[in-house]
């Protein structure tokens, strides 16, 4: 298409309604940051209490002024993905005031924002034991936070309504514009988080866990975010019974959130007919299988250990959630491909967790397959791409390829300025990978002691791989804010 048709039917963002939509966010975050307000104030953490009643008061006034703006009804897609990056940034960087209150220096206050917000959980403190509780809360509450949001703005924004992969999860028929659809599918979406959430706490506690660090890792596992009130992780957190009980809760979260919904709705026999999660699980097993082989002949602990070291760390790789029961920097160099490609391809769109996601590897099967097949028909044959029943759209088809693409790119660009700073070369690449498929696992590259720019670059990764990069790529296209307006 010519540059001047192209021009011609597009539109920048208008605005007033991008600033409308910020101002209902900031009402949102105002009330949500509330809660870590009044953990701070109940453990009298005053100094800190007053940075989170500065910051509530402030989103409270500034989304109660732009709510009232008034707008056109509908919004356009770019409006709504670039206001999705600028709540992933905008987030992150109002809570980093009230963290400093823990004794972290700006840039590792930031960093700890970001990995909580994307679910990452990637962390640049040499301790969290010392930290106080609502430091610890608030952390696995951004993570919570952030999951249910991303989950929403998945399919309602980066997939879009009408694609294959959008039809696995939601009935857009509900309503015919994006925010009604998404209003609708977010009520659906909120009671099945809540519910799991509030299952995965009472689970976490049963097995033995005290209330708080039972609230803190059930909101970080259903969210698939991996961040420990334990310096050791899962690993100070008690025996395997416990371990599981919290890797179970992370796989919960990993699995499309919508999927519990149909299942309840169409009968539970739906839930294992889903072809995400069916290969989910194939790819965990498959990982731990080679975990257990390859750990059989390196460090990893006792052989007794190995099998339970295997699956906790297969499932927190595949699940993105970024759990450990060791220290990754242990593992040998082919267990650490394995849990690179896990990490790589993620869970189940529609869930908490990050990575390329299992169904555009399916997809990406598919057309393969297809490519195969057609090599021994007849040039006349007419064969199509399909998934589940469903036709796949070349539209579709272009934008699984095109994401996968760009994630190996991402992840090479980051990776070379670690190489150049003289970081092991696969520990670097476990450490990108694990940012920008929001992990959490670190071969402790990831410290205090590593230079701001690479936490910055680190940083960059983890907003890139929640937000699936287009997101991010379109808040700095200069067209999204340059042209005619609708």
């Amino acid at each position: 298409m010519k540059k001047g048709i192209i021009e011609s039917l597009s539109y920048a963002v208008r605005g007033r309604v991008v600033l409308k939509y910020f101002g209902q966010f900031c009402i949102v975050a105002g009330i949500l940051i509330s809660v870590s307000l009044l953990v701070a104030f109940l453990g009298g953490e005053f100094d800190i209490a007053l940075r989170y009643v500065v910051i509530v008061l402030a989103l409270l006034v500034v989304g109660f002024f732009l709510d009232r703006l008034a707008v056109p009804r509908g919004i356009q897609i770019n409006e709504a993905l670039a206001l999705t990056s600028l709540v992933f940034i905008v987030m992150p960087l109002l809570l980093t005031h009230p963290l400093m209150g823990a004794g972290l220096p700006f840039v590792d206050a930031f960093f700890e924002a970001v990995s909580g917000m994307t679910t990452t959980g990637l962390s640049t403190l040499a301790s969290v034991e010392d930290k106080p509780p609502s430091f610890l809360f608030t952390r696995a509450w951004l993570q919570w936070s952030g999951g249910l949001g991303i989950v929403v703005l998945t399919v309602a924004l980066i997939l879009g309504p009408g694609t294959t992969a959008a039809r696995q999860l939601v009935d857009f028929a509900d309503s015919d514009d994006l925010i009604g659809s998404t209003k609708h599918y977010a009520r659906r979406i909120l009671i099945v988080y809540v519910l799991l959430t509030i299952v995965g706490f009472l689970v976490i506690m049963l097995a033995g866990v005290a209330p708080f660090p039972a609230l803190v890792h059930g909101l970080a596992a259903i969210s698939t975010g991996g961040f420990s009130s334990y310096d050791r992780s899962l690993g100070a957190i008690g025996g395997w019974a416990t371990s599981g009980a919290v890797m179970a809760v992370s796989t919960l979260g990993a699995i499309p959130l919508a999927l519990y919904y149909k299942s309840y709705r169409d009968g539970f026999s739906t839930f294992f007919k889903d072809i995400q999660l069916r290969v989910v699980l194939i790819l965990t097993a498959l990982s731990t299988t080679l975990l257990w082989i390859f750990m059989s002949y390196g460090p990893g602990g006792a052989p007794s250990d190995i099998g339970g070291h295997a699956i906790i760390m297969a499932l927190s790789a595949q699940t993105t959630t970024g759990f450990s029961t060791l220290a990754v920097a242990e593992l040998g160099s082919s267990a650490k491909l394995v849990m690179i490609l896990s990490m790589l391809i993620g869970g189940g769109i529609g869930s908490t967790a990050g990575g390329i996601k299992v169904l555009r590897l399916i997809i990406l099967w598919r057309i393969l397959k297809l490519t195969l097949v057609r090599t021994s028909l007849p040039p006349h044959a007419v064969l199509e791409p399909r998934l589940t029943g469903s036709r796949l759209g070349e539209e579709e088809i272009n934008r699984s390829l095109l994401l996968i693409i760009l994630f190996v790119a991402v992840i090479f660009i980051s990776w070379l300025p670690f190489v150049f700073w003289g970081y092991d070369p696969l520990d670097s690449l476990f450490e990108v990978v694990s940012a920008t498929g929001t992990v959490g696992l670190s071969t402790g590259i990831t410290a205090g002691n590593l230079p701001d720019l690479l936490k910055m670059v680190l940083c960059a990764d983890m907003l890139m791989g929640r937000l699936e990069i287009i997101a991010i790529l379109v808040l700095f296209y200069p067209r999204t804010w340059r042209g005619r307006r609708m």
